[in-house]
């Protein structure tokens, strides 16, 4: 027979079905015994009272491998609403010691490190997987929201001679006897491959060496790069994250629902139009309102940006909020000056529920203010040469932004901890599992 998914199991009362996934639960009540099959879509019940399938149950420990066979019957006390009768089980891979986690729980109790000890077995647990299949699914719904618009998606070099953003967060690498980095960002690629596509986008893994063990940050994290060419300045930027966005969630609402309802998530809701705060007003709204004094101080510190959130949500009903113009000297040095002040930039931070989740803006794109920004910066141009020559010959005015997969995941989710958004995690003391 056919094999079904779990989720599909309930669709089939009356008919003779096939289950093949992992042995979750076995409980034995006497006269009412229950098997709980969980495949990599979700879990179905099947009651059992065959003396054979019994004692076959009885010589496996869960996460066994099971191929499952029964009738479906319509039983309102289910979960579902349906269950297995008839009920035949046949060993595929019998395990006979019990795993080091707990996973036929509602909740994992296992300690972060432990659980991520035991990643390959823990994120087995349903509400474990389910966080990676929403970010899969946000990836999916980045791609067709810029697919909508005509983005062409690109790879770019993971390996580098040169560090994108500067300064000494960069895993070094030996490179065939020379010296070579891991990419900080695609940064430089998607900007020149504005050059050949006007429009690009890319998915794909991020390196920084920040000494961090925070909450929020991993020292290898999936980046959502976008950049696009024939923009008048950043707020062309933010109407696009806008709408990617909004596509991103939407289809997370209408594809994952059961992985949101699973995880109790509260979706958000995009306004039309993302409200905004220009970074000396932000600075003047923490003062005059929170009593804290930032005023002149070239960055926003979590506490600010969790302060501002706060302000977004009370002021706009928005758990989003745009800020613009970062002072241009915090900024890296291709990062477009505002025209009216060049002591800022066109640039912005998005904040989701009071954490930073994209950095955007526009980019310089005349070869002549390149040479003068890495000057007033005092950097050389000579590593750069090869970036440079893209704008050479002529590049337009162009910018992109960039979305933290695990960070989107994070805020959206409620999690307490960046780690538990990401696959196998790398932070300052595990390149393991």
């Amino acid at each position: 027979m056919q094999r079904f998914r779990t989720t599909e199991a309930a669709q089939h009362v009356g008919e003779q079905i096939v289950l093949q996934g992992w042995l979750h639960q076995f409980r034995e009540l006497g006269k009412v015994n229950f098997l709980i099959v969980r495949d990599g879509w979700g879990t179905f019940q099947a009651f059992v009272d065959d003396p054979e399938t019994l004692e076959v149950l009885r010589s496996m420990q869960v996460e066994s491998v099971i191929e499952v066979t029964g009738r479906v019957v319509a039983e309102p006390q289910a979960p579902g609403g349906a269950e297995l009768h008839e009920t035949r089980v046949r060993p595929i891979v019998a395990i006979d010691e019990p795993p080091p986690l707990e996973l036929n729980k509602k909740e994992m109790k296992a300690s972060l490190d432990v659980f991520l000890e035991h990643a390959p077995i823990g994120l087995r647990h349903p509400k474990r997987r389910a966080i990676l299949r929403l970010a899969a699914g946000a990836m999916a719904g980045f791609r067709a929201s810029l697919n909508a618009e005509h983005f062409t998606e690109i790879q770019s070099p993971k390996i580098v001679g040169t560090a994108t953003e500067g300064g000494a967060n960069v895993f070094e690498v030996n490179y065939f006897g020379q010296p070579a980095y891991l990419t900080q960002s695609p940064q430089f690629y998607k900007q020149l491959a504005v050059g050949i596509f006007e429009r690009v986008y890319e998915i794909g893994p991020a390196f920084r060496a920040e000494p961090s063990a925070t909450t929020r940050h991993l020292a290898q994290y999936s980046s959502l790069d976008v950049e696009f060419g024939f923009i008048e300045d950043h707020r062309d930027v933010m109407a696009l994250l806008t709408r990617v966005l909004a596509g991103m969630l939407g289809l997370l609402e209408s594809e994952y629902s059961n992985e949101l309802s699973l995880l109790k998530a509260e979706m958000p809701k995009v306004p039309a139009e993302i409200p905004s705060i220009y970074f000396p007003e932000a600075q003047e709204l923490l003062f005059t309102k929170y009593k804290i004094d930032a005023r002149g101080e070239p960055d926003l510190a979590p506490e600010h940006e969790r302060l501002l959130g706060q302000w977004a949500k009370e002021q706009y009903g928005s758990d989003f909020l745009f800020v613009t113009g970062y002072p241009l000297m915090k900024r890296p040095f291709y990062t477009h000056p505002n025209p009216a002040d060049p002591r800022f930039s066109n640039s912005f931070d998005l904040l989701f529920r009071g954490v930073e989740l994209v950095t955007g803006g526009q980019r310089l794109h005349r070869y002549a203010d390149y040479l003068a920004a890495l000057q007033q910066r005092g950097m050389s141009p000579e590593p750069f040469m090869a970036y440079l020559e893209g704008f050479k010959y002529g590049m337009p005015p162009h910018g992109g932004f960039a979305i933290g997969l695990e960070r989107l995941l994070m805020q959206l989710l409620n999690l307490p901890n960046l780690r538990l958004a990401a696959l196998f995690p790398r932070d300052l003391s595990r390149v393991t599992p």
